[in-house]
């Protein structure tokens, strides 16, 4: 299905907010984290990680039977078990980060989550648009932040599993967000304006790790 159309429409929504371009994904990439940045970031990303299938599940129950379902039903199947639950993945990038494990959210943290989990509740096709948003860019930021803690933050195989995963799964993922909501024919100005709100409440996820990060700690 031709789902360039729906691309561009995801693409203009995150124009100045790509999370590549955040200060503090730039820093991941130059290797200019400081100690405790890194476990700090998983401890909030980890809130993220294990509401994405409660997102999915929520989404794909509220769509009609029929080809969009079964796309976001295959991309809860992921990560549900491929190659293992993402959760438990997570957990070894975690570990290797030196996370606490009952870190509470943030305020941003909590926000992004709030904000996901009540489009959710109140319209699926909007909150599809919002797992796209970061989808369309996941793939490049997996491959990015393995990298990054590969060549500046020694972490070995083990630890950098989750994103190596996640570079290859991302490009899959994104496709069939896409394909849902072209199948489901969904009015552009309404993922337009879902999309833009993810992306904004995804760059204050980062920006809060960015006024969080110890003092002396590169901008």
């Amino acid at each position: 299905m031709h789902t360039q159309p729906m691309h561009e429409v995801l693409a203009e929504a995150i124009v100045g907010r790509h999370l590549l371009s955040h200060p503090y994904y730039r820093r991941w990439e130059a290797g200019t984290l400081t100690e405790g940045e890194l476990a700090a970031y998983a401890e909030q990303y980890r809130h993220i990680e294990r509401e994405l299938p409660v997102t999915l599940a929520t989404i794909a129950d509220a769509l009609p039977p029929g080809h969009a379902r079964e796309l976001v039903e295959a991309n809860l199947a992921d990560e549900l078990g491929s190659p293992e639950p993402h959760v438990e993945l997570f957990e070894t990038f975690a570990a290797a980060a030196g996370a606490a494990s009952d870190a509470p959210a943030t305020p941003s943290t909590a926000a992004l989550l709030a904000v996901v989990r009540t489009t959710a509740s109140n319209d699926p096709v909007a909150a599809l648009a919002m797992v796209a948003a970061y989808e369309i860019q996941a793939a490049d930021i997996a491959s990015s932040k393995g990298d990054g803690l590969r060549r500046h933050y020694g972490f070995d195989d083990e630890g950098t599993r989750f994103w190596d995963v996640h570079r290859t799964q991302e490009v899959d993922h994104a496709g069939w967000s896409m394909e849902a909501l072209t199948v489901l024919d969904a009015d552009h100005d309404v993922v337009r304006a879902a999309a833009t709100v993810s992306a904004d409440s995804w760059w204050l996820f980062l920006s809060e790790r960015d006024e969080l990060a110890p003092v002396g700690a590169p901008s």
